[in-house]
């Protein structure tokens, strides 16, 4: 029979094997150490169990549920430049420290309660490795409430790889890359739905950000919002053929993405004219400075245009293309931020929160 203990650093509760003297939890790495496994109290009935929150893995954002703010808030942030590989990205890492500061200083996040994976860390835990980014995507729905609302933010590569499972209407799986995902392997949009998107319950929110190249479907939602350049909709219905369901168990997740599934996203200085970020990220950031983010339609046209002012005047160069093509533009789709949702809405009526 397992004995449950808690980490001596966390106090994550773990599951200790019969006769074992330590135990290694899996969040913190910390080592636990257990005198005589035989003298532990018996485990409580599980009717006498109180689900209690996940405590984060990182030091910054203490065990616990964060700070009450209009219900919780709380965020995962994460911005990858593969430095010095082939891959290198100029802007990412920016990208993520202006979201944090946007969340902080105009959304009231806690910053005990955003967790920032970017290669500027020393800890290896804060890394934005394909671990790493599993198990803070977790943390960031683990133990939500309703009135919670959480944010995901995603500055990096981004890469298609052929369905499996007959979920997908193109039939290609999106996919993030995280900072390992050469020997580790990439995070298909399956698991991130898996993760963060089936689970939430009724009263919480996520919006999710993700700034890669084929990245519009990326969280695998139902409804896509299909939008021309004179902001007329509709709403694409994206459930599998299958009967698979990919939307939550009540709560309300909407996604805003950098580029269609088809298309790649772009790392520039065009838009800031001061350093390097991602179009998509400086974009949505611009448009909540600038007033323009009253509704969700509202939003996604102030981006669309603003990307498109730049785009026409030949500054903003494709991620991806760039590699594949050593610098060559020609013949590229260009980046069009998607909109996608667990359920269809009146974008123009429906006001833009975090």
């Amino acid at each position: 029979m397992l004995m449950q203990v808690n980490c001596s650093n966390c106090h994550a509760p773990l599951q200790l094997p019969p006769a074992a003297n330590s135990i290694c939890c899996v969040l913190c790495q910390a080592i636990t150490l257990i005198a005589d496994p035989r003298s532990l109290p018996l485990p409580l009935p599980s009717s006498s169990h109180q689900q209690q929150p996940l405590p984060s893995p990182y030091n910054h954002a203490p065990p616990g549920p964060p700070p009450q703010a209009h219900g919780r808030k709380r965020a995962v942030i994460c911005g990858l430049s593969y430095k010095n590989t082939q891959y290198e990205l100029n802007g990412c890492i920016n990208d993520a420290n202006c979201m944090k500061f946007l969340l902080v200083n105009r959304f009231m996040f806690p910053e005990s309660s955003i967790i920032m994976l970017t290669e500027e860390e020393t800890d290896p835990y804060k890394r934005p490795t394909k671990r790493n980014i599993r198990m803070a995507l977790r943390w960031l729905v683990h133990g939500c409430q309703p009135g919670d609302s959480l944010v995901f933010h995603y500055s990096g590569h981004g890469s298609q790889q052929k369905d499996d499972n007959g979920d997908e209407v193109d039939g290609y799986d999106e996919t993030l890359c995280p900072l390992d995902f050469e020997s580790q392997g990439m995070i298909v949009d399956d698991e991130i739905n898996a993760t963060i998107v089936r689970p939430l319950p009724c009263g919480v929110k996520l919006h999710a950000i993700i700034d890669a190249c084929h990245s519009g479907t990326v969280l695998d939602l139902p409804y896509l919002c299909k939008m021309d350049r004179k902001g007329r909709y509709v709403w694409e219905d994206h459930r599998p053929r299958t009967g698979m369901w990919k939307g939550t168990t009540g709560g309300e997740v909407i996604s805003f993405s950098g580029c269609a599934d088809d298309q790649t996203s772009a790392d520039t200085s065009a838009l800031s004219k001061i350093t390097s970020t991602g179009a998509m990220t400086y974009s949505f950031i611009q448009a909540i400075e600038y007033g323009r983010a009253t509704t969700y339609g509202n939003m996604l046209n102030a981006m669309r245009s603003n990307i498109r002012h730049v785009d026409e005047g030949g500054f903003v160069t494709s991620l991806l293309t760039m590699l594949l093509t050593g610098g060559s533009l020609g013949g590229r789709s260009r980046q069009e931020p998607q909109l996608t949702a667990t359920e269809p809405f009146d974008v123009y009526n429906k006001p833009f929160s975090l």
